[in-house]
């Protein structure tokens, strides 16, 4: 009798244990996507405003950083977007090495642990930027120095290649699957009413389509780069969405591509209250 009520409290233990576990990496992983929101609403605002006006801030990361410092309390705020990306680094991360079940592949563990190490980087740029460090090098030449450290290397032509044939397939690949609406399997639809759901699937659909299309477009530029044999034809996120306005479509192909990022920011904001996790 004794040895079973001394299992018994044993398993409540360990159950309560799991259970603070996982409202933990819960609350970890709505904040990331919070922060993430923040950033691509604040990207797709910034390129907007240079579709419309040709300026304004750089139009990644750094611009939208800088945009956050302005603000009243922007100090805080930074430091709270810092907590949230070292959060989503925590939750993939945790994902990536934890999560058990036949439905965690090796193939999407291999990718939650890549968004870690990315989210841990964006994390660790922002407490530099949120202490006083400074932007530093844009994310144009930061892009094409590292493109031409790479090119120095053996077959760093092929790396460097091979680089952009992978974002473009990143890219294709994100905006197929938003496209086909497969964020939704993802999501606590059940707990959506008809409405919300039409909403949350339009965001999805759209922001992911532009998401893929930034992506694919900046994977061109590094093979183009690598073909050419030419660093400076790589760009950042900047410069790849100031070349949407060169096109054909002129500025308005950035002004679409820009309300998409919007739009994704708004998906991430969704995301955090109804993403399974």
């Amino acid at each position: 009798m004794t040895s079973s009520n001394t299992q018994g409290r044993g398993r409540a233990v360990k159950s309560a244990a799991r259970t603070t576990q996982n409202e933990t990496l819960t609350a970890a992983g709505r904040a990331g996507f919070v922060a993430r929101g923040v950033v691509y609403v604040l990207i797709g605002a910034l390129a907007l405003q240079i579709a419309l006006s040709s300026g304004g801030e750089s139009a990644d990361r750094q611009g939208a950083l800088a945009q956050v410092a302005e603000q009243p309390f922007g100090k805080v705020m930074l430091w709270a977007m810092v907590v949230g990306f070292a959060s989503m680094a925590l939750w993939r991360g945790t994902r990536a090495v934890l999560t058990r079940g036949p439905e965690r592949k090796a193939g999407s563990r291999v990718l939650d642990g890549g968004r870690a190490v990315f989210y841990a980087f964006v994390c660790w740029t922002t407490a530099v930027y949120a202490a006083g460090g400074g932007q530093g090098s844009s994310g144009n030449e930061q892009s094409q120095d590292g493109t031409a450290s790479a090119l120095k290397l053996s077959y760093g032509q092929v790396l460097v290649g091979a680089a952009g044939c992978l974002l473009i397939g990143i890219g294709a690949v994100l905006a197929v699957r938003a496209a086909l609406r497969r964020f939704l399997k993802q999501l606590d639809t059940a707990t959506m009413n008809h409405r919300t759901k039409q909403v949350v699937t339009a965001l999805g659909v759209g922001g992911g389509v532009a998401r893929g299309v930034v992506f694919a477009a900046a994977g061109i530029f590094i093979l183009v780069a690598a073909v050419r044999f030419d660093p400076d034809e790589a760009k950042g996120v900047d410069a790849t969405l100031r070349s949407f306005t060169q096109t054909p479509a002129g500025p308005w192909l950035l002004v679409a591509v820009a309300i998409g990022l919007i739009l994704f920011g708004v998906f991430s904001f969704a995301s955090a209250r109804w993403r399974r996790l």
